[in-house]
């Protein structure tokens, strides 16, 4: 009996080594696949993360040709409204009411509004954060809306812009590249479509009638300002005012 219950016993675990060994296999192929999938992801993202530098650097002295969200909108309307102006060659009203409406401590800061992140996160979604430089990185490199991703590339990318580019590369390419109407980007194409001038031509209150209606291009028209537009604008005029005369727009004129 002990010899036959020992024999069992070796036929057992004969029978079991090779399915030890197959469910061994199995976890060793599992680990290597994983662990391909990772390296392979973190390369794409590594090279990722060098195209989008690269883009950054050309960027600084070449005009972008396009944004992601311009091409949506080409693709999903046919046709846009766009010309690349420099800056030296746009009313310095435009500047001075863009920055003084979205951005007016632009020059106060490498990126990021602190003041206005805390004055944010204490007055809720009322109130937005985004400086000019995160808008730009946003317009530029990344795509619309607010997911957490986007935000945190955003946030990645905005001390990088903010390093390699001038203030003033910064505010030209955000006055080329902003929504500012259906279909219509820029400040050029804002001033003849709006106004049927130039963007070397805009007065104070039509500058500051495109920057008022930025927010919300699709729905406001300087063209045909609202109550409320008229009264943002008038403020926003007072404000390009404030940062010529205290310095804040030293940065992105000349």
């Amino acid at each position: 009996m002990a010899r036959r219950s020992k024999t069992t016993t070796r036929t057992a675990s004969k029978r079991a080594e090779p399915a030890t060994r197959a469910a061994w296999l199995r976890t060793r192929r599992a680990r290597r696949l994983w662990g391909g999938l990772w390296r392979g992801l973190w390369r794409g993202l590594v090279g990722l993360g060098a195209v989008v530098l690269v883009l950054i650097i050309l960027y600084s002295v070449v005009n972008p040709p396009t944004t992601p969200y311009i091409l949506s909108e080409w693709f999903r309307q046919g046709t846009i409204k766009r010309q690349w102006v420099a800056l030296e060659d746009m009313s310095p009203q435009m500047a001075r009411s863009v920055v003084a409406a979205e951005d007016a401590n632009f020059c106060l800061h490498w990126g990021f509004d602190i003041k206005a992140i805390k004055a944010a996160l204490n007055e809720g979604a009322n109130r937005g954060a985004s400086t000019l430089t995160q808008q730009v990185v946003k317009n530029v490199f990344l795509w619309q809306g607010r997911s957490w991703p986007r935000k945190a590339l955003e946030a990645l990318l905005t001390p990088v812009v903010e390093m390699i580019w001038s203030k003033r590369r910064i505010v030209e390419v955000y006055l080329n590249v902003a929504e500012t109407g259906t279909g219509i980007f820029g400040a050029e194409a804002a001033a003849q479509a709006y106004f049927r001038t130039s963007a070397a031509k805009l007065s104070a209150r039509q500058a500051a009638l495109i920057a008022a209606a930025l927010p919300d291009p699709k729905r406001r028209n300087p063209a045909k300002p609202s109550r409320f537009l008229r009264k943002r604008a008038a403020a926003i005029t007072q404000g390009a005012e404030t940062i010529e005369a205290d310095g804040r727009a030293v940065c992105f004129e000349d």
